[in-house]
């Protein structure tokens, strides 16, 4: 799943459920109740991030304050985010949590860890470690701010107001690209520096978004075609306007950065790619674990149940070969795998013709194992040409709530070749339906939430569902085809891979191409992929976990339910509890699966 550089891009809707939990109606508020409070303090909470951090307003399509992007990588920015932090958690614990209904110490118990977590992360000795790398080849606002005023993203061009807005941004955002510079320079004094690999990625997709003329930028295309009822002078100045601002302000900041990064930067970068091996990075990286999984789990015990994992999956894939009748070992059949014509599209529109196949299918039989399904259309488009080389296989990017701008699953046509048909299922499961889809949608779908769940989340939940999402193939009449089972076997397979690769290149100090091979030994994965996973791990530490983590909490929760309840066991309920409050941290998951559980009588 794609998540903004600046933010998690909150673009979702709002259906309503009964919540089994909930036995008794909820008690009258007074201004005074706890109930009140609490709802009070989400609201308030919600209002200053939105203040503070007005790109997130726009992402749930909020137009209000579109010429601003906030304040951004400065101290002053930072210093709020801890006070605001700080002063929540005060008034939080001055709520009595007993007296509350038990869905609101759901959201009592998740606004408290988000922010204990957000807390932790901006303590001095880890904003030290973070701050002086204010881009990577992943997350770097470089790419997404360029692609938020492409008018194919976010920011809607519609009016003048629009056009007029996303003026003001780009003078922001090219002030925000000299301001990198100087993090940057930060860092280089203390030691605190980007990987060599992500320098130069970074300087690939700064190159990117210079090449050619200014008309050619991607940011120049809304004044390439504009909406009607727009004159010919409003045009013609628009024209001129987004020229002078792109062609004179933006590129040349993003040429500063990029020569700054190759002749300055670039040399003292370091060379060994792991947080292990820079000033700060053991002690960030076992806070970005904890926050990415959201559990106490170590890089070492993550690293075993990686290793458990991996031998786990390749028997499922012995399976599979045995049952293809392939003749070979494990190694012969990865290689046919990846080089096999049969495995491979013919042209792009092959592949989203296939995911679109996928979808219809789905859709017939989903209502099976889901009692409420989101209002949110769903759109199935190629990943943007400029960050294709660079992104992951498949992504998800979130609709706005009133329904205005669908979901996205954006699949990726780059290096054809080395894409495989044998994982359209378990792709559109984990991106589309049901999983990025019907997890944020559902969440931004229940306004009954505080804003919190409805827009916000962690890692370990949205991924973890992702790939929860994918073992739910053959209850949808997916994977009978053997090799689509490999693909699912691949898929997973490519998250257990990912708690070894991402703790031993971190923590254990693994270099980028052991890191390569170990992934290319244990599955079909072409180089392609593998390079652009592990550089991904490089660039965002620990993320990648969170996807295994997630998933084994939530198919042992489910596995938990069935036993305690037996014949009572209602998969569309279960599914209920786990989607329709948002996205909750672990251990809050876990405490609601199990009041759900006592209160369906279960053992």
């Amino acid at each position: 799943m794609r998540v903004a550089a600046l933010l998690i891009a909150a673009s979702l809707f709002a259906v309503t459920p009964a919540l089994a939990q909930t036995t008794a109606p909820a008690p009258a508020q007074t201004a005074e109740s706890p109930s009140a409070r609490l709802a009070a303090l989400f609201a308030q909470s919600d209002a200053d991030n939105l203040k503070r951090n007005p790109l997130n307003r726009l992402f749930r399509g909020d137009t209000s304050a579109a010429d601003q992007m906030g304040e951004l990588i400065t101290d002053a920015a930072y210093a709020a985010e801890k006070r605001a932090a700080e002063n929540e958690l005060k008034a939080l614990a001055a709520i009595d949590r007993a007296a509350l209904t038990p869905d609101e110490q759901v959201s009592y118990d998740t606004f408290k860890w988000s922010r204990e977590n957000d807390l932790a992360g901006l303590q001095p000795a880890l904003l030290d470690a973070t701050v002086p790398r204010p881009i990577d080849h992943f997350f770097g606002f470089h790419n997404f701010l360029a692609e938020l005023q492409s008018g194919e993203s976010a920011a809607p061009f519609k009016t003048l107001k629009d056009y007029e807005d996303a003026l003001k941004r780009h003078e922001q955002f090219a002030l925000l690209l000299d301001l990198s510079v100087l993090r940057f320079r930060q860092g280089m004094k203390s030691g605190v520096v980007q990987p060599r690999l992500v320098v130069n990625n970074i300087i690939d997709q700064l190159n990117n978004l210079t090449a050619g003329s200014t008309d050619t930028s991607i940011m120049m295309k809304p004044v390439q075609k504009f909406p009607e009822g727009f004159g010919a002078e409003d045009q013609a100045r628009l024209k001129a306007a987004y020229a002078r601002m792109v062609g004179g302000r933006v590129n040349p900041a993003l040429i500063r950065l990029r020569d700054f990064l190759k002749n300055e930067y670039l040399p003292v970068a370091r060379e060994q790619p792991g947080l292990v091996a820079m000033p700060g990075g053991p002690d960030l990286y076992r806070y970005l674990v904890a926050s990415s999984t959201t559990t106490n789990l170590t890089p070492d015990e993550i690293h075993n149940i990686g290793l458990s994992e991996v031998a786990r999956i390749l028997n499922g894939m012995d399976e599979v070969k045995a049952r293809v009748g392939f003749q070979g070992d494990r190694a012969a059949f990865f290689t046919y795998l990846r080089t096999d014509p049969r495995f491979k599209f013919a042209t792009a529109q092959a592949m989203g013709d296939a995911f679109r196949a996928t979808g219809k299918r789905v859709d017939l039989v989903v209502g099976k194992l889901f009692d409420t399904i989101p209002k949110s259309p769903l759109e199935i488009k190629p990943v943007p040409a400029h960050r294709e080389k660079t992104d992951a296989a498949g992504s998800y990017q979130g609709g706005t709530p009133d329904g205005k701008r669908p979901g996205i699953f954006y699949y990726n046509a780059y290096d054809l070749p080395s894409r495989s048909n044998y994982g359209v299922e378990t792709l559109y499961l984990h991106e589309a339906v049901p999983g990025h889809h019907f997890q944020i949608s559902l969440a931004q779908e229940n306004e009954k939430l505080p804003a919190f769940q409805r827009f916000g989340g962690n890692t370990a939940f949205a991924e973890g569902w992702g790939l929860y999402a994918e073992s739910l193939g053959p209850e949808l009449g997916m994977f009978t085809d053997p090799y689509q089972l490999q693909g699912r076997y691949e898929d997973e397979m490519l998250r257990a891979l990912r708690l070894v690769v991402d703790t031993g290149i971190h923590a254990k100090g693994w270099g980028r191409d052991q890191a390569i091979e170990y992934m290319l030994t244990n599955s079909s994965m072409s180089r392609t992929d593998a390079t652009a996973e592990v550089e991904r791990y490089i660039a965002i530490p620990s993320q990648a976990l969170a996807y295994k983590i997630g998933q084994l909490t939530i198919s042992r929760l489910r596995a938990k339910a069935e036993k305690a309840l037996g014949p009572k066991f209602d998969i569309r309920g279960f599914h209920a509890q786990v989607l329709m409050t948002g996205a909750l941290p672990m251990a809050v998951l876990e405490a609601k699966i199990d009041r759900w559980i006592a209160a369906q009588g279960g053992r």
